[in-house]
């Protein structure tokens, strides 16, 4: 039995009608009494377990979203299974996925007697959105915009530390050195060539920022039209002469047929000596040992957070590379960016709901050629 109840919000009810997977469980971070008052219009289920849930569903969102539904939340404190995904599906109208989502097919769909709309608090929804969406002519939308923000801001920090080296100029104060600026090629960002594989979601959001602080943005993606890069100030080119003009050279391209290993150990050496590398889309792009072979030379610097396997093994040899700077595939990771998730697909749903426009909509068309 799922029991009932109502939020208690800063003092005040917040409307909130609430079915739960276990009697008397309660929200963290939340009170609750038992409900009373009328059922809301529209079923939304939750499939986000804890821990991921806490941190992207804020209260006041969780307000928001009570205001105009009935809401189903996971509380088994992992994934569901598709199994168990297809057996929570009768009678629900929207369902709110997250990272680890099983796979929708025929099978998972088959009780989905109502389901209207899937909205995706995270970012690509190419792993488990398949053709049986489509079919059942289900909406699909996703965080992935609010994402971007986020790895935009990290691509401008990385290219800005290839050019500024302020990770060496700390090692090496704290080894006890006073290093001489002078005696290094350090660089400002103003006036450089930056090349971006990729004008998605990712790739407009970096092109902004970098024309903000002045650089000049050159891009490779065959998908954009000249018309479109015009709009976004971007001079659009071929993928060797972006590689060979650029000082800064940053990956937003997708995971497709297309895009694997595009970059090679031929496209690798016609990198400039002293350029900056930036990978925060997919190693799928990249072959990692013809990378691993080039940066060996040190000719150029790079900023990797995506690997082949992930996490990378200890011993790996790019660990050991002073021209390689590594993270551990975070740079769309905030906490500002990941408390907004799930505000960003309420406020989808609410538009839904109400027949306006969706902001992020994802059609089967665009699915092929996005990340």
């Amino acid at each position: 039995m799922a029991q009932t109840v109502r939020f208690a919000l800063h003092g005040k009810l917040g409307g909130c009608i609430l079915l739960r997977e276990s009697v008397g469980a309660k929200a963290k971070g939340f009170s609750c009494i038992q409900g009373l008052g009328e059922m809301t219009k529209h079923t939304v289920l939750i499939a986000v377990p804890r821990p991921l849930r806490d941190m992207i569903l804020t209260k006041e969102a969780l307000a928001k979203l009570c205001g105009f539904a009935e809401v189903t939340l996971n509380e088994d404190g992992r994934n569901w299974t598709a199994e168990e995904i297809r057996d929570r599906l009768p009678g629900v109208e929207a369902l709110i996925t997250g990272w680890g989502i099983a796979k929708l097919d025929e099978a998972t769909l088959s009780k989905a007697d109502r389901l209207r709309i899937i909205a995706h608090a995270a970012g690509s929804v190419k792993f488990f959105v398949t053709e049986a969406v489509f079919k059942r002519g289900i909406v699909v939308t996703h965080a992935a915009a609010r994402i971007a923000d986020s790895v935009a801001e990290f691509t401008l920090l990385m290219a800005l530390m290839g050019l500024r080296r302020p990770h060496e100029l700390d090692r090496e104060m704290k080894a006890g050195l006073w290093p001489r600026s002078q005696e290094r090629a350090l660089y400002e960002i103003a006036g450089k060539r930056v090349g971006l594989l990729g004008l998605g979601y990712v790739g407009r959001r970096v092109a902004k920022l970098f024309q903000a602080v002045g650089a000049k943005v050159w891009a490779y993606d065959p998908y954009i039209s000249p018309q479109r890069a015009a709009e976004l100030g971007v001079h659009l080119t071929g993928l060797d002469e972006l590689l060979q003009g650029c000082q800064i050279i940053s990956v937003h391209l997708p995971i497709t047929e297309e895009t694997h290993h595009l970059l090679g150990a031929r496209e690798l050496a016609l990198i400039p000596d002293g350029a900056i590398f930036i990978n925060t889309a997919r190693s799928w792009v990249v072959d990692q040992e013809a990378m691993i072979a080039e940066l060996a030379k040190g000719r150029f610097w790079a900023a990797l957070d995506v690997f082949d396997v992930e996490p990378l093994p200890a011993e790996h040899p790019l660990r050991r590379m002073d021209n390689v700077f590594l993270t551990p595939h975070t740079a769309g990771y905030t906490r500002d960016c990941y408390s907004s998730l799930m505000a960003l697909v309420i406020d989808e749903l609410e538009r839904y709901f109400k027949g306006e426009p969706l902001r992020y909509q994802v059609t089967q068309e665009m699915l092929a050629t996005m990340a």
